[in-house]
């Protein structure tokens, strides 16, 4: 057996092993465990400080999952955008590919609470069905293997998938999301970074939501991927009581480009049945992107976003301080120093006076109504 399996063979998934570890009521667990699977990694265990820290909340099962009954299941609508098993097709460019339920560790605020944990893989007369459409539907230049988690698969399957895809012509890019680095970063191995090399252009999206996630490990497990020629993003879910604080979420990007792992999205927790106490109002995570924007580099600063329930896609959002007025003269913006500034529409056959680019305002410059609006 390879070490990494051996390592994901000694998680925690039974609750009188959780009681022996942290202390918890062990009847609670078994009643959540049942609907919501465990796993909990060495890796992650070793990680958590104290009962009720911010990988304890991410991992460890609550009696308030079970609290949470009217939520969808389903909220971004994923399987009404599923032509084929396995395969999501919402965007005009790009589709979810979902290979595997199994994950490293099962977050308790998972969005795919109702697949995650459960028996199941993409088999090949089902990779057969997902390569078939994606031949008819030129049109996708873009393949996002997901799951679960995709590096979970042995390397000979990883490989299947790689090398069937690569066959469609008009495919450009391969994407994976993955929290293995994170949590089992054993599973990045030579052997695994060899594999993907031979069928770049290969992104991975990975997913981390504390600063302590990323231990000396972690990080030479991203660099191994670096190293491969594979471009990182990180992905962060706004969670409460984990990483809902301004500095916490800029030490996190900070490690992140330490580790050589560029921030990408930050995400509102999704409507998912059993996760509702880990969701934070939209105005806490506009606070964090105004504490993030212009006090620190722009590299560390991930795209907010909303993915809408209804199955609407993904839809960005930034405080609307920024942008205090636009019309025909042009834009009265506020900076992070909440210093204004008036950047002009392109000029017409007219030669009227306009402030020059990037000077400050003043209230004269712009309509009164603007400015009284937001001063």
């Amino acid at each position: 057996m390879e070490d990494w399996k051996k390592v994901l063979a000694q998680s925690i998934t039974k609750p009188n092993d959780l009681a022996k570890q942290l202390g918890v009521d062990e009847k609670e667990v078994e009643d959540i465990v049942g609907p919501y699977p465990m796993r909990i990694t060495p890796t992650v265990l070793a990680t958590i400080k104290e009962k009720g820290d911010a990988i304890w909340k991410q991992v460890v099962p609550e009696r308030i999952e079970l609290d949470d009954i009217d939520a969808p299941d389903d909220p971004l609508e994923e399987d009404t955008d599923s032509p084929v098993p396995h395969l999501v097709h919402r965007y005009p460019d790009r589709v979810l590919l979902m290979v595997t339920n199994q994950c490293p560790i099962y977050c308790r605020f998972c969005t795919r609470k109702r697949l995650v944990g459960k028996p199941g893989f993409l088999k090949k007369g089902e990779l057969d069905q997902a390569v078939a459409y994606l031949r008819e539907h030129s049109e996708v230049r873009d393949v996002i293997l997901s799951g679960g988690d995709p590096l979970l698969l042995p390397d000979y399957l990883i490989e299947r998938i790689l090398k069937a895809l690569r066959s469609i012509p008009h495919l450009e890019l391969i994407r994976f999301g993955t929290r293995v680095p994170g949590t089992l970063p054993q599973r990045i191995t030579p052997e695994l970074c060899e594999i993907v090399k031979q069928y770049h252009p290969i992104y991975m999206n990975l997913h981390f939501n504390h600063p302590d996630e990323l231990t000396p490990e972690v990080k030479e497990a991203c660099g191994h991927l670096a190293d491969a020629g594979i471009p990182l993003g990180a992905q962060t879910v706004l969670l409460k009581g984990v990483n809902d604080d301004p500095e916490i979420m800029k030490r996190l990007m900070h490690e992140l480009l330490l580790a050589r792992v560029k921030p990408y999205y930050l995400y509102m927790a999704d409507l998912t049945k059993g996760t509702n106490h880990f969701r934070t109002s939209v105005e806490t995570g506009l606070k964090i992107m105004q504490a993030l924007q212009g006090h620190t580099s722009g590299m560390a600063v991930p795209h907010f976003v909303i993915d809408a329930p209804g199955g609407g896609g993904k839809i960005p959002l930034l405080p609307g301080e920024y942008l205090l007025n636009l019309d025909e003269k042009g834009a009265v913006l506020k900076n992070y120093e909440n210093k204004t500034y008036f950047y002009p529409q392109p000029s017409t056959t007219d030669n009227r006076e306009l402030p020059m680019v990037g000077t400050s305002v003043s209230r004269d410059m712009c309509s009164a109504g603007a400015m009284d609006d937001y001063s």
